[in-house]
């Protein structure tokens, strides 16, 4: 699927990274009280430390600054993932790993996550599906960790369950980010992380 450009009247690359990356620091924080619909393209300039003007050199409209949201933050929470889930191993200690590490990484970007989620419906009918494509992509990064057990012998598991434990495991991860305010009072996150893994192994062993 074609990633969507986002245009920017600015040619200096390294310009418009540095930009969009203030607007969508100020703009996460902003969505997260006020939510996408009542956050002005004045209030996120302002937020990232530049002007209306300045603002409008990068984007063309505010849902131009969703997009980038949304885009950024899978693309953040996939190379995080890359770089700590070995997909090759096909251990359960590997999968105990990519777990915690995805975990973790929710735990991190929780304010991100909610945002994208909470606003995601407001993308375009042609941002959308380009912006939950990544969704897939990322769960198919725990299919192939789990597919390299079911390869070893470690665990047995039929195509569907396999898809299935990959969308579950996924899931899980979002639950600290959505319930922490209540799952923190149960739990510390190292505590949470242990025995989702235990729940989630015990169908597989």
């Amino acid at each position: 699927m074609m990633k969507r450009e986002v245009q920017a009247s600015v040619k200096d690359e390294r310009l418009v990274k540095k930009r969009r990356d203030q607007m969508i620091k100020g703009a996460v924080s902003l969505f997260k009280e006020k939510g996408f619909h009542r956050t002005t393209t004045r209030e996120i300039a302002k937020s990232a430390g530049f002007s209306i003007g300045t603002l409008y050199e990068y984007i063309r409209q505010k849902e131009d600054v969703l997009y980038l949201v949304c885009d950024t933050i899978y693309d953040e929470v996939r190379e995080r993932l890359e770089q700590n889930i070995d997909m090759k191993q096909g251990t359960i200690e590997s999968l105990e790993l990519a777990i915690a590490n995805y975990f973790r990484v929710i735990d991190e970007m929780q304010d991100e996550v909610l945002v994208m989620y909470q606003e995601a419906k407001s993308l375009s009918k042609d941002a959308l599906p380009y912006v939950l494509q990544k969704e897939i992509e990322m769960v198919a990064m725990f299919e192939t960790v789990i597919e390299g057990c079911i390869q070893n012998g470690v665990c047995l598991l039929s195509e569907t369950e396999k898809r299935l434990l990959a969308h579950n495991i996924f899931v899980q991860g979002q639950m600290w980010g959505f319930r922490r305010w209540a799952l923190q009072k149960l739990y510390t996150l190292e505590e949470f992380i242990e025995c989702q893994t235990s729940l989630i192994l015990k169908g597989i062993k």
